[in-house]
């Protein structure tokens, strides 16, 4: 399977959220995606389809196939705490996930677009693997010939004051991965406990 790259609006209308934008177009039509829209009658999702929906709502949200995906919680599990928090803790720190909280691109697949052409730092050192795990006190920054660029710089807008574990430093175009976040702060809507549910399964 490859990544999704169709009609972000179809996927938002799936899960009733605007899980891959602002939106915008759910105020127009919300109605799930189908020939016959909202006159299709649905029957009452079951435990495992509501198990595997919010699966499938964390992969688009994040970006990340199946497969990586399942390496990410398997890594979880590993860990001490809470595996569902632990999940969304390991999704937060990807690389590509922290330049989007950092606000130096506006979106997620924009965020790996950047990682990938190699224009993001870790450290000091160029870094183009998306799913590039930060750890506590990693600098992030933009590679010293991509500060030149317009059509990069003009997209950063800076952080989110909400996003507290990361942090950015307009002046020298660096940020901080500082720890990991606690789950009431990521705003993402992903009932995690139904992820683990289904892969214990």
């Amino acid at each position: 399977m490859a990544r999704y790259t169709g009609p972000k609006t179809k996927i938002s209308r799936i899960f009733g959220e605007p899980i891959l934008g602002n939106g915008k177009w759910l105020n127009k039509n919300s109605n799930p995606p189908g020939q016959h829209g909202e006159k299709r009658k649905r029957k009452t999702m079951g435990e495992y389809a509501l198990q595997l929906r919010e699966k499938q709502k964390a992969k688009y949200t994040y970006g990340v196939l199946e497969k990586q995906f399942r390496k990410t919680f398997e890594e979880a599990l590993r860990r001490k705490g809470v595996t569902g928090e632990n999940l969304i803790k390991l999704l937060e720190a990807r690389l590509d996930n922290t330049v989007f909280r950092m606000g130096i691109a506006p979106s997620r697949p924009a965020a790996r677009q950047l990682v990938s052409h190699k224009h993001i730092t870790v450290n000091g050192m160029v870094v183009n693997t998306p799913s590039f795990q930060l750890k506590a006190g990693d600098v992030v920054g933009l590679k010293e010939k991509t500060q030149g660029l317009t059509g990069v710089t003009s997209q950063i807008k800076g952080k989110n004051p909400k996003f507290n574990w990361v942090d950015w430093n307009e002046s020298t175009l660096e940020g901080t991965f500082i720890a990991y976040p606690e789950r009431e702060s990521v705003p993402e809507n992903i009932k995690e406990q139904l992820i683990v549910e289904l892969y214990s399964k």
